[in-house]
């Protein structure tokens, strides 16, 4: 009986320290090759201690229990699911990657930063001002991105360019009002807004570049084999890296108290070749 209770005393000292054992606590939306290459990044930049929950594998997952109970000192939250699962935690800092929601609706979290799944818009503006255009097509839903045209329109008058905008609320309405900017743009700028462009509109921006000879210039490589002139494509173990040092930065103590989410620092251009000739915006 004396050795029972030696055995449960000694348990409980050790449960604090078993409650500490590692520093960052991984929420990962799903099981995907996407967020696998940014965690590989994370992994290669820093030597944090880690769990990971992968909430797609589970009915239901607590992340505030599991936050009690082991008390990382952050959560990396990959993806909006993660992101979402982190939101009745309000002590811990969260770093977002991978989440289109780190921009919309977080504004209240003062312990919340990230890095977002846009390439910096002066990115794409100093691109379009290398092919010489100078009015550049837009269409967006200003609930969904309006954030971000608030800041290239900052960008693009720093810049002498102009941005001929247009606001949709639903999918349907990008076909019309893709009509309204030919002849009055000499590029088209495809923003990753899930109302303006999605797997059905798609490809009318690249039938509109085709038809009026202006190039389409997109958010992800995927886009290139189906028509677009050049995306600003992220990298992910890029991002993974950036989120390393972040995160380090955070387990020193840095204060990330209402700081918005940052830019991705590694973003590749790329071309397509045909395309930009086509457009003569290279010689033959």
């Amino acid at each position: 009986m004396r050795r029972l209770v030696i055995v449960i005393v000694a348990l409980a000292t050790l449960l604090p320290a078993l409650a500490q054992a590692y520093d960052v606590l991984i929420l990962q939306s799903r099981r995907n090759p996407a967020y696998d290459e940014v965690l590989k990044g994370f992994h290669n930049g820093t030597t944090a201690s880690e769990r990971v929950i992968v909430l797609s594998d589970y009915a239901d997952v607590d992340v505030v229990r599991i936050v009690r109970e082991d008390r990382p000192s952050l959560i990396l939250a990959v993806g909006d699911a993660a992101l979402n699962a982190t939101r009745p935690v309000r002590q811990t800092p969260v770093l977002a990657v991978m989440a289109l929601g780190i921009h919309n609706g977080n504004g209240s979290r003062r312990n919340l930063i990230g890095v977002g799944m846009f390439a910096s818009p002066k990115q794409y503006l100093t691109l379009f001002k290398s092919i010489e255009a100078r009015r550049i097509g837009v269409i967006h839903n200003p609930a969904k991105s309006g954030w971000y045209l608030h800041l290239a329109r900052q960008a693009a008058a720093e810049l002498g360019l102009e941005l001929v905008v247009r606001n949709v609320s639903v999918p349907r309405d990008t076909i019309t009002q893709l009509a309204t900017l030919a002849g009055n743009v000499d590029a088209l700028w495809m923003l990753p807004d899930s109302t303006a462009v999605t797997r059905e509109t798609a490809e009318f921006y690249f039938s509109f570049g085709q038809q009026h000879n202006v190039p389409v210039v997109s958010f992800a490589a995927g886009y290139l084999g189906l028509g677009a002139t050049a995306v600003c494509d992220i990298d992910r173990n890029a991002l993974g890296r950036q989120a390393a040092a972040m995160a380090d930065g955070i387990l020193n103590g840095a204060d990330i108290t209402n700081q918005p989410a940052r830019f991705p620092n590694g973003v590749k251009i790329k071309t397509n070749r045909t395309t930009f000739k086509h457009l003569g915006l290279i010689p033959d």
